[in-house]
């Protein structure tokens, strides 16, 4: 019965919302501590993927159960990847060009400060929103459970 109500309406889709901007926080963070080190080529993985790849476990999860219920299952794209158990592995391209936001400096590494400060506040937004929507999924639960006699 408890699967029943964490796989029911959006909360899968939250949570799997939630595992990839933490992971993406963490490639972030990790291109920002790299920003002095030559040779470095800074790393992403694509927004636009991950909602795609959602997008699509959600209308399949609708044609299999008829419904808003049932689990997500995700195909995984070539830079992300979701685990049965819900685990999100990012699996990040490294941005040898220009268009990805960054010039290839003398040192070799293709720097952008300002492009990942704003990767990050977008990334920390997202994440501090899908949080707020899991809260208020979680709190209808435990007010039904709580009015129960």
């Amino acid at each position: 019965m408890l699967t029943d109500l964490t796989n029911s309406g959006a909360i899968p889709t939250l949570s799997a919302a939630l595992r990839f901007a933490g992971e993406r926080q963490k490639l972030i963070a990790h291109n920002i501590a790299n920003i002095e080190t030559p040779n470095f080529l800074q790393q992403n993985v694509s927004v636009a993927d991950f909602r795609r790849t959602l997008s699509e476990a959600v209308e399949n999860r609708r044609r299999q159960t008829g419904g808003e219920s049932g689990p997500l299952n995700f195909g995984n794209s070539g830079s992300i990847q979701v685990g049965t158990d819900g685990t999100v592995t990012l699996r990040p391209e490294r941005s040898t060009d220009s268009s990805q936001g960054g010039v290839l400096f003398h040192d070799k590494n293709n720097r952008d400060l300002e492009r990942l400060m704003q990767d990050s506040v977008e990334n920390a937004a997202f994440y501090r929103m899908s949080v707020d929507l899991l809260r208020t999924r979680f709190d209808l639960i435990k007010s039904a459970i709580a009015q129960r006699p």
